[in-house]
């Protein structure tokens, strides 16, 4: 992985960890929830004006991701209900590069160097350790089953998305029509919400508006990078950012142990040197 690209990736993992902490803190998490959805879909309006149609290959893709989103809300609603960040963040990310790795070899090839499966390892390694410091093992088994659930979802539009991208012929417009079509979110969402809850609080849904802007840059920076690095290494580097969403935990939210954590964070921290290396 060039240096750009391990920059891109590594700054999109610290703006990642930064929304999901919002969407955790918010006192309404669907009203949030529907916030970031909002927020793509206005920044999807801009890349299309940018970049215009994708090709007609793209299309299956952006289909297939934008359902898979679609579970991906859902379920991250249910995971932050029952768990806390550095539950349900870990285990939801942790579990996605192994399956992308997995997913792209079989599905076109793509394949690491030995070096770069040891990375993977660790990086994989690490997130385990962040999970297991929570002790998972011994919380509520529902958000263990939301989160788990969570990265095959996670794992499932990484796959879709970096194989899309590549055929679209225009990464923007790519990105543009997978934001614009999450737009159904936030109207099902906020109309659900008024017929049960009353009137929305849109304090809460401007603070949403923050962390949208936040997911719509991360992810379209990780978008670009698996243009230009392997979408397995890009995958994994991007799930550095559970070290980011650690020190939100142990600094803002109070929670701890503190020290397993640090440990964890830094096998983490070594698989994405070895991945850059690779």
């Amino acid at each position: 992985m060039s240096p750009l690209a391990l920059t891109l990736v590594l700054s999109a993992a610290v703006m990642h960890a930064s929304w999901n902490a919002v969407v955790k803190a918010a006192t309404d998490r669907a009203v949030s929830i529907a916030a970031v959805a909002c927020a793509h879909a206005v920044g999807g309006v801009l890349l299309i004006a940018i970049g215009g149609m994708p090709d007609a290959q793209a299309w299956p893709y952006i289909a297939v991701s934008t359902l898979i989103h679609y579970g991906y809300y859902l379920l991250m609603f249910q995971a932050y209900r029952l768990g806390d960040l550095s539950q349900v963040y870990p285990i939801s990310r942790g579990m996605a590069p192994v399956l992308v790795a997995l997913g792209t070899y079989l599905m076109i090839g793509e394949d690491l160097s030995p070096v770069g499966w040891t990375g993977l390892a660790l990086v994989t390694a690490g997130i385990g350790l962040l999970a297991l410091q929570r002790g998972a093992a011994h919380s509520s088994p529902r958000a263990v089953a939301f989160a788990g659930c969570l990265g095959l979802t996670i794992a499932g539009y990484s796959v879709a998305d970096g194989i899309g991208v590549r055929v679209a012929g225009h990464p923007l417009a790519y990105m543009g029509w997978l934001f614009l079509l999450e737009a159904p979110v936030t109207l099902a969402v906020l109309w659900n919400r008024r017929r049960l809850a009353g009137p929305v609080d849109w304090r809460v849904f401007r603070l949403g508006l923050i962390g949208g802007a936040l997911s719509v840059t991360a992810y379209g920076v990780v978008l670009y990078a698996k243009t230009i690095a392997p979408i397995a290494a890009v995958s994994a580097v991007r799930e550095s950012s559970v070290i980011i969403a650690a020190l939100i935990g142990l600094f803002i939210f109070g929670e701890r142990p503190w020290l397993g954590r640090m440990i964890a964070a830094a096998v983490v921290a070594s698989g994405v040197i070895t991945l850059a290396f690779s």
